[in-house]
């Protein structure tokens, strides 16, 4: 990746939704972008915490069986072992810090 980009420009040019791409690496740290295309997105669980940023559009998660509702701009922060899944409707770019 370069310097700079525009993040919602690249996750509108991923080949498909809910497939995320790595810009850059921090020590263990990733940051991913990807496109959410309205569909859900099964129940998952990680040995890492996750933090999910939504940049545009709107994020409905389902948190340890509670939903939880995500505008642009805002920061949710999943604990590891805690499983998560997208609800429909879920639409725009989603950045993603994970290990």
């Amino acid at each position: 990746m370069t310097k700079s980009c525009h993040l919602i420009e690249v996750a509108s040019q991923l080949p498909q939704a809910w497939s995320s791409r790595v810009l850059a690496q921090f020590g263990d740290a990733r940051l991913k972008v990807l496109r959410m295309d309205g569909a859900a997105y099964p129940e998952e669980s990680h040995d890492y915490a996750e933090g999910l940023l939504v940049l545009d559009g709107e994020l409905r998660l389902r948190l340890d069986g509670e939903e939880v509702h995500l505008c642009s701009g805002e920061l949710c922060v999943v604990p590891a072992g805690v499983p998560h899944s997208v609800e429909q409707g879920s639409r725009g770019t989603l950045l993603i810090l994970d290990t």
